[in-house]
């Protein structure tokens, strides 16, 4: 930078004394020392300038898109700093570790407690961590409409998820080339918890399966002395020995050794073992009302805690309070009612017809729940919106449904409740299905259903 001209300094005033005769030497000094202060004083203000026109740039020298500062974990460690990892190991540095079904994995608790201890900013609220896992098959559906389906069914669960602040992991691959079918998601599970030592739980939900109340929270504090989670009856289970006493298509499942010996036993009776038909045999004989010859995942958990009460029983938490899995077919019917009752309760509280960002959703649903819901009751004949609506035998992949259903009302079922639980999301951006067979949107007139 070029610095500006500046006027001479004129050294004589009327004022000044009349000068004395000088020698030749002291006019050189006389001059020599004017100019040096003259210069001086040129180089204080041409200094002070440039001061106050540069901006002040951090003197440390740049260490590329990540300095020292960013490259810092929250365990204080080098993240990934050209090619730099922490110099601590964890247990994902052991090479027999393993994801699969099949090779048991020891001393879990223990490492993921080494791992969140390694990993503090993880730790925080580890207690209450949830990852939703849900999967479907690699290949395209054979029903025309199936992609589509699943496509809604995933958004819901996404929406969720978004909702209530929850991870999803969504898996269209078979991660046991064996397991298939309803047996494929215990290799999934079984992987996710290796994957995610920060969650304390694992939530399988089928991919048939959807959410019908967004303003319903997992009541986590209920199942801290347990480690599995299911919808089902304990006199179904011990007294008549039903196959159909719990419903295995969605399950919440600790994160700990007690879930991965469990799912070892639970997978010893699937298709990837010699031993497959011979459960099948062993099930069906001892659950008389089982329709189908092969080993199933639901049947053997049911054997398993019919069977090894005292060892598996008193960690599995049989939900049967709400509908943790509602099935479709009773539920279907009482949504216009349901509908009804909320926009009634609307009507005559502000509050709850208030406009609001999404991520304030679970205070308005704790407030709905604290001051309107006390008396709707849960489950079966309740009229407070159904948790998780589960849409079993309807199959909307392979089209090949229960032939107890008709193919319409398996399709039709599934649009009402994908638009009943998608208005429940769509309000917070404006709009509404009006009809719920319909997909078509309109815009949400203000203060509704105020005034509709």
């Amino acid at each position: 930078m070029v610095s500006p001209d500046h006027p001479r300094l004129h050294t004589t005033s009327p004022m000044a004394k009349p000068s004395v005769p000088r020698n030749k030497s002291s006019f050189c000094l006389s001059d020599s020392l004017l100019f040096i202060g003259g210069a001086f004083f040129a180089l204080l203000v041409v200094w002070s300038l440039w001061s106050f026109l540069t901006p002040t740039t951090d003197p440390s020298p740049s260490l590329g898109p990540l300095g020292d500062s960013q490259s810092k974990s929250a365990s204080g460690a080098d993240w990934l700093n050209c090619g730099e990892d922490s110099a601590e190991t964890t247990f994902y540095d052991e090479p027999e570790l393993s994801y699969s079904i099949g090779k048991p994995l020891e001393n879990w608790d223990e490492k993921r407690k080494e791992w969140l201890k390694q990993h503090p900013s993880f730790a925080a609220g580890a207690r209450d961590r949830v990852l939703l896992v849900s999967g479907s098959q690699p290949s395209p559906c054979k029903n025309p409409i199936g992609d589509h389906l699943l496509l809604r069914f995933f958004k819901n669960k996404v929406d969720y998820c978004r909702i209530h602040g929850c991870d999803v992991f969504y898996n269209n691959a078979l991660l046991h080339p064996k397991m298939g079918s309803y047996w494929a998601k215990l290799p999934v599970v079984r992987a996710a918890m290796v994957a995610h030592p920060e969650a304390e739980w694992i939530w399988w939900v089928d991919s048939d399966a959807l959410f019908t109340d967004m303003e319903f929270k997992l009541p986590l504090e209920r199942y801290k002395d347990h480690n599995l989670v299911v919808h089902g009856w304990a006199h179904l289970i011990y007294d008549d020995k039903s196959w159909t006493g719990l419903n295995a298509g969605v399950f919440l499942i600790r994160n700990c050794q007690w879930s991965m010996d469990l799912m070892e036993v639970w997978a010893s009776m699937g298709p990837q073992t010699p031993e497959y038909k011979k459960w099948g045999q062993i099930l069906r004989s001892t659950f008389k009302d089982k329709l189908f010859p092969e080993s199933d995942d639901q049947t053997g958990l049911i054997y398993l805690l019919y069977k090894e009460k005292e060892k598996w029983g008193e960690k599995v938490y049989l939900e049967g309070e709400y509908y943790f899995e509602g099935y479709w077919h009773e539920i279907i019917g009482t949504m216009d009612n349901i509908t009804g009752r909320y926009r009634e309760m609307e009507r005559e509280e502000g509050t709850l017809r208030r406009r609001h960002a999404e991520i304030e959703s679970e205070q308005y649903g704790a407030y709905r729940a604290r001051c309107y819901l006390k008396e709707a009751g849960n489950g079966r004949g309740s009229w407070r919106r159904p948790f998780i609506t589960h849409f079993t035998g309807c199959q909307p992949c392979s089209g090949d449904h229960n032939q107890m259903y008709a193919g319409g009302s398996c399709w039709d079922g599934m649009r009402r409740a994908l638009n009943f639980a998608d208005n429940q999301v769509l309000r917070k951006f404006g709009f509404m299905h009006w009809d719920r067979l319909d997909s078509s949107l309109s815009p949400l007139p203000f203060d509704y259903p105020a005034a509709d």
